[in-house]
């Protein structure tokens, strides 16, 4: 016969699932709606998101008091412990699907003053990615289904290749004349919004996983290092991008991007050839083109131009600015690119010693110049 304890704790267990697959049904809802009313252009569903947005936000709060108030009455261990811990983590997943559900809907009500055909269509596969993603990391969650989660996570890198895709379209098509300026940035901000929410159903099924298996690999390449060097052109970010590439460090991954990227001139090319570096092949990209943007571990401001990409720091970045030291690069004489090749080689050389130090003796300093 089963105890009063054993079922008072499977009670509280399905009440947690329960909560979970509401709080999931909302978040998903929000976003599907979200998602209608960008492609019809409806203000009234949108606002009708912005205003639902507090409910999940209430059943937030719900949900993480009953996971502390099961915690303290069970005191569990082993499975139980990972799921009730799970749970806490998948809760604030949800919640900012919520945010990101909210923010696309404002930027719905922004489209819906432009008076001008929008190419809305593309936006259909990226965020029916997303929203799949969404529905199937919730029921792997429910079902703890590890091969669904697993299924879950490696989708996620097509929406981050599809983002990154229709991201450049939009640039390009504003470049043609094609898309108004006050459409391009508001499009640019949906499409990585749905892209943040694939983001959180990857973290969520990466939960599911640790609960199912107790293997905790939502951080597996916590070890590698990303710096990301940010200009006008995509020139002096190239440059430093292959300087760093070229010391052969293992745990650091450097990329660039411009605010504007032009193709890569012929003076930079044969500089860099006579340095032995082939840069002939680099395809310049903007900054919303840059994979994992979100998850850079230092920025790199090489033009004060980029400053406007980042008014303030990073939350979860280090950001330094080596601007005014870096001016001369890309000038039309090899003893300016010298200079910036000499000058940009010892700042990445002392970069790269710097973190070394830190990661070996305390946390990096957050600093937001150099």
């Amino acid at each position: 016969m089963t105890s009063h304890l054993d079922a008072a704790l499977q009670r509280d267990l399905e009440q947690i699932r329960t909560k979970v697959t509401e709080m999931g049904n909302l978040a998903v809802e929000a976003v599907e709606g979200a998602v209608r009313a960008v492609l019809d252009r409806n203000r009234q569903l949108a606002f009708a998101v912005i205003l639902r947005d507090q409910y999940i936000d209430s059943l937030e709060k719900q949900l993480d008091r009953l996971c502390l108030e099961f915690l303290v009455r069970h005191q569990p261990a082993a499975t139980l412990l990972r799921f009730a811990y799970a749970t806490i983590k998948i809760n604030l997943e949800l919640e900012r699907v919520g945010d990101y559900a909210e923010s696309v809907a404002r930027e719905a009500v922004r489209l819906t003053k432009i008076d001008a055909q929008l190419p809305l269509e593309p936006l259909r596969q990226i965020t029916g990615l997303a929203v799949q993603m969404l529905r199937d990391s919730i029921r792997a969650f429910i079902a703890q289904d590890a091969d669904l989660a697993r299924r879950t996570v490696e989708t996620d890198e097509a929406v981050d290749l599809l983002r990154n895709k229709l991201s450049g379209d939009l640039t390009q098509a504003f470049r043609r004349g094609e898309l108004p300026f006050e459409a391009l940035i508001p499009l640019i901000s949906i499409i990585r919004r749905f892209e943040r929410v694939s983001d959180q159903a990857r973290n969520i099924s990466m939960e599911t996983l640790y609960l199912c298996t107790g293997e905790y690999a939502k951080h597996k390449d916590s070890d590698v290092l990303r710096v990301l060097f940010v200009d006008e052109h995509n020139t002096r970010s190239l440059i430093a991008e292959t300087i760093g590439t070229a010391l052969g460090e293992p745990g650091f991954v450097f990329s660039s991007a411009g605010l504007d990227p032009t193709p890569v001139d012929q003076l930079t090319i044969d500089f860099m050839a006579s340095k032995g570096l082939d840069v002939s092949r680099a395809v310049p990209k903007t900054v919303t083109q840059v994979p994992n943007l979100d998850f850079q571990d230092v920025i790199v401001l090489l033009a004060p131009e980029a400053r406007k990409m980042f008014p303030r720091r990073p939350r979860k970045a280090v950001l330094l600015d080596w601007a005014f030291d870096a001016a001369s690069a890309g000038a039309n004489d090899s003893a300016a690119y010298q200079a910036a090749y000499s000058f940009l080689e010892g700042q990445i050389r002392d970069l790269v010693s710097a973190i070394r130090v830190s990661n070996h003796d305390q946390p990096p300093p957050v600093a937001t110049s150099a």
